[in-house]
């Protein structure tokens, strides 16, 4: 009610309004405790959609002495976005940050201790080294895990610092903490200072390996994880290793996180090679089930799990053979998605699922987009060229393809006939030469379909009715043909000869 009187008064009197800064600094330094707590918020909701309230630095500091956990916590969320523009004033809060880091809940020191972490200023160094190591030997797993990540936030801005203080060997001893959150963030720690140094600072040995691989478990998604690229760098010394990893890590695999799963794949995939061709079948077939699981996540993490499985597949071919289902292409798939799905589909093609291949490609080449229908077509030369037993059916398809004549299918069907009849020479001459045959140079834009367009008359010149008008009007065109399909025309003139 106040405030609109107050506003029909300004208009009345024609009195300015004084800004949206003046109010926040008035509500700052307000005597009533609610009223400054609002007014915090407010000044935090403005710096969250990008307004520049660095102005009110020193407004917003006085209010940092506070009892009020959630004022306290805005407040140093303020200071953490606008310490880098008020070097100086920054460090008039270290008393309340020190004197936080003492405080009896567990709460506020960590709380205390992450905002010094985070408070990219050089002259903070001097002041969180002491509390820091305290709240790393804190009673309270809460704040020894939180203060363990502000040892890679240290590190980043005074690695000497970092190493001078012993910080380094205070989170060694971490990873041997009974508590699994903060055994998680130590090897997180480790890990990301030893990649931003290229120095190994942490080794695993058979003492870590056991205790890394019992605190998987209890860990949440993103501890796993920080673990599992830890046991990744190991290399086992033993069998015995090999059998303790593959028993820890198999039940990963059911884990909802995709990032766990493959992960946990990687790892199992390293210890195949110290194990007989039976027990790598008996984990290879573990494998099959939790990769597919994840193709029922959003695309983007899909597109990720079918280029890893890709890799997988260059080396174990096999693995997921009866798996052919589950990378049929879904009509509300991304078109990314779907390239790379075929990609998978025609490098798990094999004598016993081809044929069943064949058909789902041959749909998909009947689609609308040209990108789509492109990979099909070229998955049905692919498949023709691995599998000979399929070859003849595959030909089938693209001559049942090729008599819609959209132009964009043809000259994909005469790239995928080139490779063919290199692949067959002899046993597909009359059957694909009638498409090639057929072809008119106006569907051929191209310069690769014309490429092998012309490839086809230089090498079955005698198959080819009516040869002399279609190197008449290749010969017409010369001039206007790309390098690419010059040098092959030139190629196949004398071979006509």
């Amino acid at each position: 009610m106040s405030k609109r009187i107050e506003t029909k008064i300004r208009k009345f009197f024609n009195i300015p309004r004084k800004g949206e800064n003046y109010e926040f600094r008035s509500g700052l330094v307000s005597q009533y405790a609610d009223e400054r707590k609002d007014t915090i918020q407010r000044v935090i909701a403005a710096m969250t959609v990008g307004k520049d309230v660095s102005a009110l630095f020193p407004d917003v500091l006085k209010n940092i002495a506070t009892h009020d956990i959630k004022q306290k916590k805005l407040v140093y969320l303020y200071l953490m976005n606008y310490a880098k523009t008020h070097p100086e004033l920054v460090i008039l809060a270290t008393n309340t940050f020190m004197r936080d880091a003492e405080d009896p809940n567990p709460l506020i020191r960590a709380l205390a201790i992450r905002t010094m972490g985070c408070i990219r200023v050089d002259k903070m160094v001097d002041y969180i080294t002491i509390p820091l190591k305290k709240t790393l030997r804190d009673d309270n797993p809460y704040v020894r895990k939180t203060a363990v990540i502000c040892v890679a936030k240290l590190y980043e801005l005074n690695p000497q610092v970092c190493q001078q203080q012993g910080f380094l060997d205070i989170l060694l001893e971490l990873v041997d903490d009974p508590n699994q959150m903060v055994v998680a963030n130590a090897v997180a720690t480790l890990i990301e200072i030893s990649n931003s140094t290229k120095k190994k600072f942490f080794k695993i040995d058979t003492a870590i390996l056991t205790k890394l691989l019992n605190t998987l478990n209890d860990c949440s998604e993103w501890g796993r994880i920080s673990i599992l690229s830890a046991l990744l760098e190991y290399n086992a010394e033993s069998v015995a290793e090999v059998h303790q990893i593959i028993e820890k890590i198999s039940p990963q695999l059911q884990h909802e996180n995709a990032a766990v799963v493959l992960s946990s794949i990687k790892i199992l995939i390293k210890q195949l090679d110290k194990l007989t061709n039976s027990e790598v079948k008996n984990v290879l077939n573990r494998l099959s089930s939790p990769l597919c699981s994840i193709l029922t996540s959003a695309p983007e993490i899909q597109y990720v799990a079918l280029k890893n499985i890709r890799i997988l597949l260059e080396k174990y071919p096999f693995i997921l053979d009866k798996e052919l289902r589950a990378f049929f292409i879904k009509y509300n798939d991304p078109l990314y998605l779907k390239l790379e799905k075929i990609e998978i589909l025609v490098r798990i093609a094999n004598e016993s699922n081809c044929m069943l291949l064949l058909a789902e490609l041959r749909e998909y080449a009947m689609e609308v987009d040209s990108a789509l229908v492109n990979r099909a077509i070229n998955g049905i030369g692919q498949i023709a060229i691995k599998i000979e037993k399929c070859s003849k059916k595959a030909v089938e398809v693209l001559y049942e393809l090729f008599l819609d004549r959209h132009e964009y299918v043809v000259e994909e069907i005469v790239i995928v006939i080139q490779n063919i009849l290199r692949r067959y020479s002899k046993e597909y001459v009359s059957s694909v030469i009638t498409m090639i045959a057929d072809s008119k140079l106006e569907f051929l834009n191209r310069s690769e379909a014309l490429s092998s367009y012309m490839w086809v008359l230089g090498e079955y010149p005698k198959e080819i009715p009516h040869l002399e008008d279609k190197l008449d009007m290749i010969v017409e065109g010369f001039e206007d043909f790309d390098p690419i399909v010059q040098s092959a025309a030139l190629a196949s003139l004398p071979l006509k000869s």
